[in-house]
């Protein structure tokens, strides 16, 4: 969600358990035989800023998509709503020249009839839902996020069946990405996520990458913020806003913006062959909901940065919700997309 333009927020609106009991710790489930129907619920007050729906935090909290420890009645920092919100411009934005060398490396995979696909702070499953069906073949899905509750949306909205028709099955776990390791991915073919690397310390992204790398499984990881925002019509205000809202991104020794070039970076000396590739979200009227809730996140996270832009932020903020509403605002948030193909183990090239 987080992503953030990522999917990261402290707010207004906590997140509610539903009517179903959340996902137990670890369990496979074959999308055929989940209960249908479930979705994630719209927000009643359009005005309010939903749980999870930008990139600003209370004082102190940590993203959930990190997948720290943490006790079992901890509520999620991220609301369905807002991942919900956000699902079809990632799906846009996402690169899909990044698909055809991957399919290449998974067809060449020695001695495998299915795939198996570890995806990392998995929210309600979007990468799946959106990848799933643009692969052949036997798919197991792996869902890592530590919130049970986000767990079981993703395990009940999980694609039925890949491609060419073959059958996905997926299994759920809680768990935290600072700890993987080469033995958690033992089988892996894959590694997805989703705006996660920007929020993640360069330890941990070398964690990831040494963890692939020792498995012999590369890694997708789409939609990490780059930095840069573009308004229409643009305001003298913009500027300030965006250069706040990239030093929050920091704080607390986490990436933001340098996500893609650290992990590039890390993959490659780990022997990756990296690629990267744009993958901005362009919003226009038709996602105005999006827009708007992006918007409040954005220059609540540059506030929260700097407290001295408050009244000036306020009015930028009115203006451009006004002419959000108004179908008269454009945005594009830039965000990269990294494919990283690690030395396959075992001698295969």
């Amino acid at each position: 969600m987080r992503d953030t333009a990522t999917a990261q927020s402290g707010g207004a609106i906590p997140a509610q358990p539903g009517p179903r009991d959340p996902a137990p710790q670890s369990g496979i489930v074959s999308a055929e035989d989940a209960p249908g129907g479930v979705s994630a619920p719209a927000a009643a007050d359009p005005d309010a800023v939903i749980l999870g729906a930008g990139p600003s935090l209370g004082p102190g909290e940590r993203e959930t998509v990190r997948l720290r420890d943490a006790g079992p009645d901890d509520p999620p920092r991220y609301a369905p709503e807002w991942l919900e919100l956000r699902e079809g411009a990632d799906a846009a934005a996402r690169a899909h020249d990044l698909l055809d060398p991957l399919r290449i490396r998974l067809a060449n995979r020695p001695g495998r009839s299915g795939v198996v696909i570890h995806d990392v702070g998995c929210g309600t499953g979007s990468m799946g839902r959106w990848l799933a069906p643009h692969l052949d073949g036997a798919q197991h899905w792996v869902l890592h996020d530590r919130d049970p509750y986000l767990l079981h949306f993703a395990a009940v909205a999980s694609p039925r069946s890949s491609a060419d028709g073959s059958r996905v099955t997926v299994e759920t776990r809680r768990g935290d990405v600072g700890r993987l390791t080469p033995d958690g991915l033992a089988g892996a073919s894959l590694v997805t996520a989703s705006a996660l690397l920007d929020v993640l310390t360069r330890e941990e992204v070398d964690t990831l990458a040494a963890a692939c790398a020792g498995a012999g499984c590369p890694a997708l990881l789409t939609l990490s913020v780059a930095g840069r925002v573009e308004l229409t019509p643009s305001d003298p205000l913009d500027q300030e806003i965006a250069e706040a809202f990239n030093a929050h991104q920091r704080r607390s020794g986490m990436l933001g913006p340098d996500a893609i070039t650290t992990a590039a970076e890390a993959f490659s000396e780990h022997g990756a062959t990296v690629q990267v590739h744009p993958s901005p979200w362009r919003l226009g009227p038709d996602e105005s909901a999006l827009t708007a809730q992006w918007l409040r996140g954005w220059v609540g996270a540059a506030v929260e940065q700097r407290p001295d832009l408050r009244e000036r932020a306020d009015r930028y903020l009115q203006d451009r919700l006004a002419a959000c509403q108004a179908g008269e605002l454009r945005v594009v948030v830039h965000h990269s997309d990294l494919l990283a193909l690690v030395r396959p183990t075992g001698g295969a090239s």
